[in-house]
């Protein structure tokens, strides 16, 4: 089967910029504040639509129900089943966000929910100015935590960086982070929506109420280990994939191409997504079914697949559990 393109869902947000509608080729969403667009979504509620092949009209769980280990490959079948594990973002941040942080697998269950929450960024043309908050920078106990919550002196204790366009980080459930006014970029995060927020900077809401904060269920949740740096160095090449994240949610490289490469996912047990960040290039899978992809589209390429020749000057994150 061929990989699959989906219809983004396009999110409304306050702090939402106007970055997506022309990266994604949008039209008449250019002034409407759009914050995120879910490329691929299993998530109930907010199910990604098939845009193209002899699915198209379908859901992404409808196609994972019937494909199965087809799909997504033997062992993620075993392990998530009808369940896609990954959902990909692209993020405009015109204000910042939250100070926020996710649970792990355990936690979550511990509340209810299906699993914990680990992903990673990846920085596209971000604004000058941009910052985002990755992980503690000193060491405070839960109680500190919570008086720095109270007198908002918070991200007094959270490291900060300046950031631009191929900078990445990863965030392991339990690191607290916040994406910075300015940021533009690509999420990759395990499907959940276990987020605890820690600081919303005093906002209110469009009726004038302070957004709730979960104070108590974070205090249990954030790793206090602090870190030297919490970006992920990785050195930049052409015409080869250069390893981001490998974690057991998912794995993620970077390809930077502008002359013809085979990707050979013959021993690969999984789905693999690509994510288009720059350029267009021609992928023919193995049976011979050519999908084009551009700078901001993304694609699913089923499990079953064993090579895809690429053609064209791209530059893409591949991503696979």
């Amino acid at each position: 089967m061929q990989p699959v393109k989906f219809k983004p869902i396009l999110k409304q947000t306050i702090w939402g910029g106007n970055k997506i509608a022309k990266f994604k080729r949008v039209e008449g969403h250019d002034d409407e504040q759009i914050g995120e667009s879910w490329e691929i979504s299993g998530v109930k509620g907010n199910e990604s639509i098939i845009a193209n092949g002899p699915y198209e009209g379908k859901t992404l769980p409808e196609m994972v129900a019937e494909m199965q280990d087809r799909l997504v490959g033997t062992e993620n079948y075993k392990r998530f089943g009808n369940d896609f594990p990954l959902l990909i973002k692209f993020i405009d941040a015109r204000q910042a966000l939250s100070i926020q942080v996710h649970p792990d697998d355990e936690k979550a269950r511990q509340q209810g929910m299906k699993n914990g929450k680990t992903e990673m960024w990846y920085l596209m043309d971000s604004e000058p100015y941009a910052t985002l908050r990755c992980g503690l920078k000193q060491a405070i106990t839960p109680e500190q935590y919570k008086e720095m919550v109270a007198d908002t002196t918070i991200c007094d204790a959270i490291a900060e960086f300046p950031v631009k366009a191929d900078d990445c980080f990863f965030i392991p459930a339990g690191r607290i982070h916040s994406i910075g006014k300015g940021c533009f970029l690509a999420e990759i995060q395990q499907t959940s929506d276990a987020t605890y927020r820690i600081y919303d900077f005093n906002r209110r809401d469009k009726n004038g109420n302070l957004r709730e904060l979960h104070t108590r269920q974070a205090a249990e949740c954030i790793d206090y280990n602090v870190q030297e740096d919490y970006r992920t160095e990785y050195v930049p090449a052409k015409n080869q994939g250069v390893s981001l994240v490998q974690c057991r949610y998912f794995n993620t490289a970077v390809y930077d191409l502008d002359e013809p490469m085979t990707l050979d996912y013959s021993e690969l047990d999984s789905f693999v997504i690509i994510i288009g960040l720059k350029g267009e290039a021609t992928f023919t899978d193995n049976e011979g079914n050519a999908t084009t992809l551009r700078g901001g589209e993304t694609m699913l390429v089923p499990a079953t697949t064993k090579t895809l020749n690429v053609n064209g000057e791209i530059k893409f994150l591949e991503t696979y559990v």
